[in-house]
């Protein structure tokens, strides 16, 4: 591991999970953090936090305080639990608009009342212009959890990988906005809360065996992840991963993969096969989801390997991102 901290190393790859592991895993080591969840399961309670920085703080589909509470939200609907509580802890610039405040913070009421969730404890601190760009927000999340069991280390062959929507259109909305690309089509930010769909999964009786949210990293990262913790392949078909046209063309344009791009609103699923066709249903009756697809199956080919099958009849391993691709997206 390198010396000094890089940017490389918060990109929900290859570094930042080296990062974690060689240091916050080593010191804070216990059986909890070790299973390497979206939230800590506790009982019959999750509870997960997180860090938002995005820049800028505004930006089409949602802003950095939609973010901090779908962010928060999602990682715990993504093992089964209802968002019920939250803290809000927020470090302010120096001479940043109350205005802007406002808005981010009416973002945030928006959202918490989706899913049905409360701020309960804060915290705010004012720093010197320069110490900060602007704002900062960190929100901790408790939910109860509706649907027990649901874990990244439990995928096996008798799983199908789903995706809920079209990937990809965080980060190149984020992008395009940051370098000032004029976009001429409706691209924006999928951030959205993800209970909605969840429970709607949880009702239909739908057999769940993991879901993640794929932010950082994206659905590279998450599929490489699940390979990693439940020992087992994961072999995805490349024309299924559903991508619009608009984020498929940022990628020619700039040389990304959308696989490794950021969502705040898309998630990845393993579900009983026979379950498959009614979860990708249920999906569909949202209407950001009408792409949802069954996109790959799970074997012992190659354990702990993602497999990327071309509509040509080829095959390549899928990575882990790794390198700075995108800092400050979420």
């Amino acid at each position: 591991m390198t010396k000094t901290i890089t940017l490389a190393q918060g990109n929900g790859g290859e570094e930042n999970n080296e990062l974690i592991k060689k240091v916050f895993y080593k010191a804070f080591k216990n059986e909890i953090l070790e299973r390497s969840e979206d939230a800590a399961v506790i009982g019959n309670l999750a509870m997960t936090t997180d860090s938002f920085t995005v820049s800028p703080l505004f930006f089409a589909g949602a802003d950095i305080g939609k973010l901090a509470v779908c962010g928060t939200c999602n990682d715990l609907a993504m093992m089964g639990a209802q968002p019920k509580y939250l803290t809000c802890s927020v470090i302010i610039e120096e001479g940043f608009e109350v205005e802007s405040l406002e808005r981010i913070v009416e973002s945030m009421r928006s959202e918490l009342s989706i899913n049905g969730a409360v701020v309960v404890s804060g915290d705010t601190k004012v720093v010197p212009k320069g110490s900060v760009d602007k704002i900062f927000i960190n929100t901790t999340g408790l939910g109860e959890i509706v649907q027990a069991g649901i874990s990244s280390n439990n995928v096996s062959e008798e799983d199908v990988i789903l995706i809920n929507r079209d990937i990809g259109c965080h980060g190149a909305t984020i992008f395009a906005a940051r370098e000032g690309i004029e976009m001429s089509s409706s691209l924006k930010s999928d951030c959205n809360s993800l209970y909605p769909q969840v429970k709607a999964l949880i009702d239909a009786g739908i057999r769940i065996t993991a879901m993640r949210d794929a932010t950082r990293g994206g659905v590279a990262a998450v599929l490489n992840e699940w390979a990693r913790q439940s020992n087992v392949c994961i072999e995805v078909e490349e024309d299924k991963i559903p991508i619009s046209d608009e984020v498929k063309g940022i990628c020619e344009m700039l040389g990304f993969e959308a696989t490794a791009l950021a969502n705040e609103g898309t998630f990845v699923l393993a579900v009983k096969k026979e379950d498959a066709q009614r979860a990708v249903e249920v999906l569909q009756s949202f209407e950001v989801c009408a792409m949802a697809s069954v996109v790959g199956g799970v074997s012992q080919k190659y354990p702990q390997k993602v497999i990327l099958k071309s509509p040509w009849g080829t095959s390549r391993f899928l990575e882990t991102p790794n390198g700075e691709l995108l800092p400050r997206i979420c």
